[in-house]
């Protein structure tokens, strides 16, 4: 079932972005993860949030600004058995998203997203807080 967050769901959208990043973003220094973990909480004003639950309880999440997909965890528990292609698809469905920007090095994801059909568009550089982590942004 896929749910609108509330800021009583944000202690275990930290937990599940802690086990999705831990397990996916191998390419991050340590700091920078401590960095991300602190901030994360501020992002999560600035999207709409949607969970996804399964046998109550939440074990993934999305974030949508406008008609872009701005963040996608899902607890390394629950990856593989496509509960992010259901969110991408109530995403697309419902909001009309067409864009998401993804880690260059976070191979499994931007390989998750072509066979959804996203296509690179542009690549940056760094990371949106200016760290050197290439960002590709990719759109139906």
């Amino acid at each position: 079932m896929i749910r609108r967050i509330k800021v009583g769901d944000y202690p275990r959208l930290m937990q599940i972005w802690e086990s999705a990043v831990l397990n996916t973003h191998d390419f991050l220094k340590n700091e920078d993860f401590l960095y991300y973990k602190e901030h994360i909480p501020l992002y999560f004003e600035h999207v709409s949030l949607w969970g996804y639950e399964s046998k109550s309880v939440l074990v993934g999440f999305m974030g949508i600004a406008e008609d872009s997909l701005e963040m996608l965890f899902i607890d390394h528990e629950y990856r593989g058995e496509g509960i992010g292609k259901q969110m991408i698809a109530y995403a697309r469905d419902s909001f009309h998203i067409k864009r998401v920007d993804v880690n260059e090095q976070n191979w499994q994801a931007v390989g998750f997203y072509k066979h959804l059909g996203f296509k690179v568009i542009d690549r940056s550089e760094t990371d949106a807080q200016g760290k050197a982590y290439p960002v590709l942004h990719l759109e139906l």
